[in-house]
């Protein structure tokens, strides 16, 4: 009952709002978290899966191809391989602590309850039913994001928060302070949310697979409480160190 809008803000077109603007000529691409090469297709299905929490769409379905085609018009003119400016969601400075869940609920409570309500179940468009889907998306619950989708991962959750929430605020005038947006984002992915199954199969190479991930296994040593609420620095050096040992050394 989600639909893109609700995190490829402004239909797709704002900055650092996951816009989709230039996508098009970035596929087909290899993915680190199916090991294989993907599809535009293949990346919108990903989304319907994860992010979504909803049903894979074939190829040929109209949907599809309408999607496809509008990715197609926002790239026009971008060459494959450019990434225009604003792309994904930014990257604001990180936490030397783990982001806090417990602050986080209290600045939710300030900044984001009044949308996306205290229990964050958001606002339907027709109260007797989520058939219509939303007029502010559910933040946990049954009907959001599942485990799997990247918002469930801090450093994205974080910095979208920071660059486009309360809504209506952009990159150039924020008003959650860093700390504030890691916390909330803490708070937000620490409650109970759909799971996906099969998450274990995940980035079959592990020395790929993002710090934040919220789901082992993993390579690096640390365990997934660091993995979910950071500090990230040091997996950041343990993955870097068992790279360069994978690498081996360099010839004299």
């Amino acid at each position: 009952n989600l639909a893109c809008s609700n995190c490829h803000l402004q239909a797709g077109t704002k900055k650092f709002g996951i816009p989709l603007f230039g996508l098009f000529g970035e596929f087909p691409r290899y993915s680190a978290r199916s090991g294989a090469q993907m599809t535009i297709e293949d990346r919108f299905n990903s989304c319907m899966t994860r992010s979504m929490n909803g049903r894979v769409l074939p190829v040929s379905a109209p949907e599809m191809q309408a999607m496809v085609a509008y990715i197609k018009f926002l790239s026009t003119g971008v060459p494959p391989g450019e990434l225009l400016p604003g792309f994904g969601t930014g990257k604001m400075p990180e936490l030397d602590r783990p982001a806090d869940p417990v602050r986080g609920k209290a600045s939710y409570a300030n900044a984001c309850a009044v949308c996306h309500a205290p229990n964050g179940a958001g606002i339907r468009r027709s109260l007797p039913t989520t058939d219509l889907g939303y007029m502010v998306p559910p933040l946990w619950g049954g009907d959001s994001f599942n485990d799997g989708a990247g918002m469930a991962r801090l450093i994205t959750a974080a910095n979208f928060l920071h660059f486009n929430m309360p809504h209506g605020v952009d990159y150039l005038n924020p008003q959650l302070s860093p700390e504030q947006a890691w916390d909330i984002a803490a708070y937000v992915i620490s409650q109970p949310r759909p799971h996906k199954a099969g998450l274990d199969k995940d980035f079959p190479d592990l020395l790929e697979k993002p710090v934040d991930a919220p789901y082992g296994p993993y390579a690096d040593g640390f365990g997934e409480q660091q993995h979910k609420y950071g500090p990230f620095a040091p997996i950041r050096a343990a993955i870097a160190k068992l790279k360069a040992e994978q690498k081996g050394p360099s010839p004299r």
